[in-house]
């Protein structure tokens, strides 16, 4: 039954409502979302692109949305998390949708649900995707949420579908092996479909379930290459492009979630033809928060939602390939669930001194949680412990020199504390 309390009127009103109308955060399953999908009578007349994967997702994403935007399409993109306001995963033009666009489809999504319970994710899904055919829009990209046989996002048929690296996350849901991640990651490929694959070493679980229902297949390394020269790089597939652009984010494995998404771009030529010129431009247009983004200088402070040890060794590398003249110091706070451990380990090397905290969320990781996972991995550092992400990297500062940089990470939930902090901490600290 639904409730007789009035429905919001405000989108942080509507977010609180949506928040509590399931027990469950995350509750896999397609059940509900296909028949609330049915009643709404969405049915995209519009190109959908699926990404999914473990890690690069929302980085391919960015670039399939720029270069497409470049070219002229109207491009719809749906991503999650967000980091400082909802609006942020609903874009349509690169811009975010406005509140009182999401507010109708809420209202449309919740007129059309009856009783059945939707879960935060399994709502906002439907409610962007009204939004994207209301707008009209020339193409969507949709990024996969949890998974990908069970998620929100899978209700809907694309006509593309791409996943990047695969890695070891989300064991709660999606099994303990890059295996049983690699199945569920491969329910999103349809038969006769173009199923792009950015993973160097897929799972044989995910080339085996491609193979089985007859999707169109396409693994880096096999059906499409690159080659990084110094300034620029090299794509290989149908067709051949060279001395492409470096993508604006930062990283060498940047390029891997590149190629990934020139595959696709290659896969719907047909339907949305895309010139070199906007390839170009779309890959030196492309921004994403909270990727090695830097946010200030003397001293670089650099906020990277890493959250899995997968990501880790990318921001290692990252961090060696963008040598300083003086320290790196680290403001870390991660969920519990996660794996501290292999995420500390795996940066270790690049940092000179730990400003430990926990983050503002239920799932946090205590300070002692994180010494502790320090302690299993041997972990050699000097360390400061706060109870604050504020304090941390208010310390952090102060400590830093002119030639130092200040990396801060662990978590989305991390960067987006810092994010709400930053303007009012480095003007405080430089007056």
């Amino acid at each position: 039954m639904k409730p007789t309390t009035s429905l919001p009127t405000d989108l942080a009103g509507w977010l609180q409502y949506v928040e509590a109308l399931h027990p469950k955060s995350i509750s896999m399953g397609l059940d509900r979302v296909l028949e609330v999908k049915q009643r709404l009578g969405l049915s995209p007349d519009f190109p959908l692109i699926v990404v999914g994967g473990t890690n690069g997702k929302g980085s391919t994403c960015a670039m399939l949305e720029s270069i497409y935007h470049q070219t002229g399409y109207k491009v719809a993109c749906y991503t999650s998390p967000h980091l400082l306001r909802y609006n942020e995963r609903v874009r349509v033009g690169t811009v975010e949708i406005s509140d009182q666009a999401l507010i109708e489809a809420f209202n449309a999504v919740e007129t059309a649900r009856g009783g059945t319970q939707l879960t935060y994710f399994e709502f906002g899904t439907l409610a962007a995707v009204w939004c994207f055919m209301q707008q009209r829009v020339d193409l969507a990209v949709l990024e996969v949420g949890l998974g990908g046989r069970l998620d929100a996002v899978n209700a809907f048929e694309p006509d593309c579908t791409v996943i990047t690296a695969v890695d070891i996350d989300h064991i709660e849901f999606l099994g303990d092996s890059r295996e049983s991640i690699g199945f569920e990651k491969a329910g999103i490929f349809r038969c006769g479909v173009a199923a792009v694959c950015g993973d160097v070493e897929p799972p044989a679980s995910l080339v085996r379930h491609a193979q089985k229902i007859g999707a169109d297949l396409r693994l880096i390394g096999r059906d499409f290459k690159l080659r990084r020269k110094d300034n620029t790089w090299d794509y290989s597939g149908t067709a051949s492009l060279e001395g492409l652009p470096l993508p604006a984010l930062t990283g060498d494995f940047q390029l891997i979630n590149a190629a990934s998404a020139l595959a696709a771009i290659e896969a719907m030529q047909h339907k949305l033809p895309v010139s070199r010129q906007h390839i170009d431009s779309g890959l030196g247009h492309v921004r994403l928060a909270g990727r090695f983004q830097r946010v200030a200088r003397n001293p670089d402070i650099i906020l990277d939602v890493t959250h899995n040890p997968h990501a880790a060794v990318a921001l290692a590398q990252n961090l060696r390939q963008q040598p300083i003249k003086g320290r790196t110091l680290a403001v870390f706070a991660m969920l519990a669930d996660k794996d501290v451990a292999g995420v500390a380990s795996a940066v270790a090397g690049e940092i000179d001194q730990w400003y430990l905290s926990t983050v503002d969320h239920v799932r946090a990781a205590s300070v002692p949680q994180i010494h502790q996972a320090f302690e299993r991995a041997e972990i050699q550092a000097e360390t400061q412990s706060f109870d604050h992400l504020a304090g941390a990297l208010r310390q952090a500062c102060l400590d830093a020199g002119r030639n130092d940089r200040i990396i801060i990470f662990g978590s989305f939930f991390t960067v987006a504390e810092i994010m709400r902090v930053l303007p009012a901490l480095t003007l405080n600290i430089s007056s």
